[in-house]
């Protein structure tokens, strides 16, 4: 069997982190008048090992998994079909994530991680089909170890790929019907929250159905105790959000920044995160999602994202969209003045 390994190292450089805030506290600006953007330039700098950090070649991957329960429709509104409809979507650059993609100069790539439908070979398409979707967890784990492990290692190889092509900064999107349902039960053992604390509405379902998902996940919860965290991983993932925990892992231990989206990208943080806690110093959290479970993983991670617009789309709309905001970070770091060079004096500013 296979088997997963990241080497990932923390940013703490004190002299390194003297440095850029100095240059940041320099500026011709009040200290900290620039409030989340001088955090942000702390950041990449840290990340990128350099006062004069840049942003190069932005990548959203987006990947796309189906998940057995889907099938049932017990816990999501829409049909399973609509995973591999949203899918050709992409494909055919009709969806949010390629308008906001566009927007900002990102280049979007789309993973077929485990949908159910043969795509064939549909152009623009990344094949890294693990199975036609997961099992139902309500019966048995959703996917095998070794599927798991070669799910999280696909996921690297392509944010390795990635980075090839002179990126490094990247965002990470999903499309799977049913994978709130896993989001949810993955949190739940990663944070050790209650499933009820945990369970949100996904793509609109209204409150009584809502509570029938809480009691069938709450049921599923109880039915399952792994042993590890990519058992875990195994029993209740889907194919996207393993490979979203492994191009995590892999953009972290290739000094990436990351850009986090939502409810489903931030379940696989929480298990990259369980697997090696230095992932963080990498991850900038873009906005809050709409769905409920989300503030409280960022909570539990300690971390504030720059936005709140009460999205809940996924897709990594999110990240594509707080884009700009690293942009003028790293832009003030670089070009604005300092009080020397535009002498000014700093005790009358």
């Amino acid at each position: 069997m296979s088997q997963i390994h990241f080497d990932i190292q923390s940013i703490l450089d004190i002299s390194l982190e003297q440095k850029i805030q100095s240059k940041i506290d320099n500026k011709t600006k009040p200290l900290g008048a620039l409030g989340i953007l001088e955090k942000l330039a702390l950041q990449i700098g840290m990340i990128q090992g350099t006062h004069q950090p840049y942003l190069s070649n932005p990548t959203i991957l987006v990947f796309a998994g189906d998940h057995g329960i889907s099938k049932e429709g017990v816990v999501n509104p829409y049909p399973q079909e609509v995973t591999a409809q949203m899918v050709y979507n992409f494909l055919n650059e009709g969806a949010a994530i390629n308008v906001f993609c566009k927007q900002n100069d990102i280049e979007l790539k789309v993973i077929d991680a485990g949908v159910h439908h043969i795509f064939g070979g549909v152009s623009g398409l990344i094949n890294a089909k693990i199975d036609m979707g997961t099992k139902n967890y309500q019966y048995e784990p959703a996917m095998s170890i070794e599927q798991c492990i070669d799910a999280i290692n696909k996921g690297a190889e392509i944010v390795s790929n990635t980075q090839a092509n002179e990126c490094n900064c990247i965002g990470f999107g999903e499309m799977g019907i049913g994978n709130t349902s896993a989001a949810s039960l993955l949190m739940a053992y990663t944070t050790k929250l209650d499933i009820a604390d945990c369970v949100g509405a996904g793509t609109g379902l209204p409150d009584k159905d809502i509570l029938r998902k809480r009691e069938i996940l709450e049921t599923v919860f109880k039915k399952y105790h792994p042993t590890s965290t990519i058992e875990a991983l195994a029993i209740f993932g889907g194919f996207e959000i393993a490979m979203i925990t492994g191009g995590i892992l892999k953009a972290a231990e290739n000094k990436m920044t990351i850009l986090i989206d939502g409810f489903i990208v931030t379940a696989a943080l929480l298990i990259a995160h369980k697997i090696n806690k230095n992932v963080l110093d990498y991850c900038i959290f873009a906005h809050t999602s709409g769905e409920q479970g989300h503030q409280k993983m960022l909570d539990f991670l300690g971390q504030k994202p720059i936005v709140d617009l009460d999205m809940r789309l996924g897709e990594g709309t999110g990240a594509a969209i707080v884009y700009p905001i690293l942009q003028s970070s790293v832009a003030f770091l670089n070009t604005m003045a300092s009080f020397e060079e535009a002498e000014i004096s700093k005790n009358d500013h």
